[in-house]
């Protein structure tokens, strides 16, 4: 059976990508087909990997741009020729489930939640303070986006959703049942230790995660916050911090242990389709105080 694996892109690392991983380790010997892909965002293991990366890989300033190219996504995954394959498996939030496969041949989506921002759509603009003109421009952008969206969902021969509630946005927008089963989760080995004074929040320091509702919080009640991770609202974030607030950048995977072990609680505010930290915090025994909303009602049990 010739297999193929299949992401939206490879400019980042996060939830999606560690689920991509386990999925290669699974089929180590599978291309994986991808938009765009930035090797120094990666980690360097990936590096002896067969990734096949589209057109888009050589457009202008694409690593600055890559957001305003959205409407160019869908065109690229339907470019890739899947003819030599009977097994592909997507990796989507966005775009990769809307490769193109040959008659026959078996389409499993791993999906992560339906693009975010074609489907709720008031919100990403909020967050990402997009307004005037601009705002005016992408909204029959979206409805265009929405419609390929629904079209293309039918390419996909089963769905995975990682939560509950992500299955029931396949199901709202696609009109698609899926099949329920977690992203892996690897965790190491804790040792037992006191708990800290600071709280712990992290990952990739986007608008989504809503760092900035614990950065407010702790600042406003003078508690210590500690923030790992980077991305690019890092200097957004960085201004708004009090004093109590000490952000360590990107940490290793025993630093964060660490961190883990030694926190009196790990904050997570933001709406997420599953959230891998919140089990990591867990495992180290400590309590996670959480928005209650996506996927956390999965897993933190209050």
């Amino acid at each position: 059976m010739q297999t193929a694996l299949v992401h939206d892109y490879l400019n980042q690392y996060g939830g999606a990508e560690r689920v991509l991983e386990a999925l290669h380790d699974i089929y180590p010997h599978a291309p994986v087909y991808t938009s765009i892909l930035d090797p120094v965002a990666m980690p360097l293991h990936m590096q002896s990997w067969d990734i096949r990366t589209s057109w888009m890989q050589h457009l202008p300033a694409w690593r600055r741009y890559f957001r305003h190219y959205f409407m160019l996504y869908p065109r690229a995954f339907e470019s890739f020729d899947m003819r030599p394959y009977n097994l592909i498996i997507s990796s989507s939030s966005a775009y990769g489930k809307g490769i193109i496969p040959p008659p026959g041949a078996t389409h499993i989506c791993y999906c992560h939640t339906p693009m975010r921002f074609a489907w709720q759509t008031d919100a990403y603009v909020a967050r990402e303070r997009i307004g005037g003109i601009r705002r005016r421009v992408m909204q029959p952008m979206l409805a265009a986006l929405r419609a390929w969206d629904v079209a293309s969902s039918v390419r996909v021969t089963h769905f995975i959703a990682n939560s509950k509630v992500v299955a029931e946005r396949i199901n709202t927008h696609y009109g698609r049942s899926a099949t329920i089963i977690p992203p892996p989760v690897d965790l190491a080995p804790f040792q037992p230790r006191l708990a800290g004074e600071y709280y712990l929040t992290g990952g990739r320091l986007v608008p989504y995660k809503r760092i900035d509702l614990a950065i407010q919080a702790c600042t406003a009640l003078n508690l210590p916050l500690v923030v790992f991770g980077d991305g690019r609202d890092k200097t957004e974030l960085m201004a708004m911090a009090g004093p109590t607030v000490r952000f360590v950048g990107r940490v290793s995977e025993q630093e964060r242990l660490d961190l883990y072990a030694g926190c009196r609680a790990f904050l997570f505010p933001g709406e997420e389709d599953f959230g891998i930290t919140p089990l990591e915090a867990m495992a180290a025994g400590r309590p996670v105080i959480a928005y209650r909303g996506g996927g956390a009602l999965d897993t933190v049990i209050d």
